[in-house]
C-alpha cells in the first residue's frame, strides 16, 4: 500500500488539489520521507513472509537461515538509511530474535535445520551440535528398541511337530550365540555418514532427497519425516479456518461436525 502511494503520489497530488475540501490530504515532503523510510525497512520482508507462509514444501528448516540473513544482511543498518529506517530495522530484529529465543523453540529449529540436507549444521552453534546429536540418538534408540520389543512379543504360529534333522541342532546353537545388536553404535554410524555426505542445492526438495536416501539412512529418515513436516507459520492453519468459515455459512448451519470435517478435507486436498 505504501509503495503504491509513493508510486502514484503525483497523480494523488493533482486529484486532491482540485477540490478545496481535500487539499489538506496532500502529502508533504515530511510525509513522503516517512513513507519512504517505512517502505525501505518493510519492503524486503514481503517475499520472505510469503515464502515462509507456504504449505506445499518444507518451511520450518528455513527459519534459522532466514533469521541469520536478516541479522547479517537484510535488516542490517546501511549508511544511507534514515534514522527512522534504522530504528525500524532495529525494532524488527529485536522482536524476531526474541520471538525465537526460547530454549525449546531453539532446539526444535536446530533439529529441523540439522535434518535438512541443504543446511545440516551450517546455522547451528558449534556448542549445540553435540546436544542435537545426543537428542537424535536418544529418540532413534527409543524407536528401535520399541520396534524390537514388538517383534519379540509377536509369537510365531504353532507348527506341527516334525522329525528333527541333524542340521537343526547346529542352527539352534548358532542362533543362541548371536551377539545382540548395538543400536547406539548403528545410530552413531548413520549420523556420521549423514554429516559426511555433501549438502544439496538450496533449490532442491529435501523430502525427495530423503525418499531417495531412505535406504542409507533408515532411522534418520524417520526423524526427518517427524520434524520437517511442521509449518514455519500459522498461515496454513488460518487458511483451514477460512475454508471452514466458507463451508459453514448461514445457509448450511445444520451441517454436522463429521460432514464439516469431510468437506474441509476435500476442500484442502482436491
Amino acid at each position: 500500500m505504501i509503495n503504491r502511494i509513493l508510486e502514484q503520489q503525483k497523480a494523488l497530488h493533482e486529484v486532491l488539489s482540485e477540490d478545496r475540501n481535500t487539499r489538506h490530504l496532500i502529502l508533504g515532503h515530511q510525509d513522503l520521507d516517512v513513507l519512504e523510510s517505512v517502505s525501505k525497512a518493510l519492503g524486503p520482508l514481503l517475499e520472505f513472509t510469503d515464502a515462509l507462509s507456504g504449505e506445499d514444501y518444507v518451511s520450518v528448516s528455513h527459519i534459522k537461515p532466514v533469521l541469520n540473513l536478516f541479522n547479517t544482511t537484510i535488516l542490517a543498518p546501511e549508511e544511507d538509511d534514515t534514522d527512522m529506517t534504522k530504528s525500524l530495522k532495529k525494532k524488527m530484529l529485536e522482536y524476531m530474535n526474541s520471538k525465537y529465543e526460547d530454549r525449546v523453540t531453539q532446539e526444535l529449529l536446530d533439529m529441523a535445520s540439522f535434518l535438512d540436507p541443504r543446511y545440516k549444521t551450517q546455522y547451528i552453534s558449534v556448542n549445540d551440535v553435540p546436544n542435537i546429536r545426543a537428542r537424535l540418538v536418544s529418540e532413534m534408540k527409543t524407536i528401535m528398541e520399541h520396534k524390537s520389543t514388538r517383534v519379540e512379543e509377536v509369537s510365531p504360529p504353532p507348527t506341527k511337530m516334525a522329525k528333527k534333522s541333524l542340521a537343526s541342532f547346529f542352527k539352534k546353537s548358532t542362533a543362541s550365540a548371536t551377539v545382540p545388536i548395538d543400536h547406539t553404535a548403528a545410530i552413531e554410524a548413520e549420523l556420521s555418514a549423514y554429516l559426511l555426505s555433501s549438502t544439496i542445492d538450496n533449490e532442491e526438495d529435501p523430502l525427495l532427497w530423503w525418499r531417495t536416501h531412505k535406504v542409507n539412512f533408515p532411522q534418520l529418515s524417520n526423524m526427518a519425516r517427524k520434524y520437517l513436516c511442521m509449518q514455519a507459520t500459522s498461515s496454513p492453519s488460518e487458511r483451514i479456518f477460512s475454508a471452514s468459515g466458507n463451508i459453514v455459512s448461514c445457509e448450511r448451519s445444520c451441517l454436522k461436525p463429521d460432514m464439516v470435517n469431510k468437506l474441509v478435507f476435500l476442500a484442502k486436498n482436491l
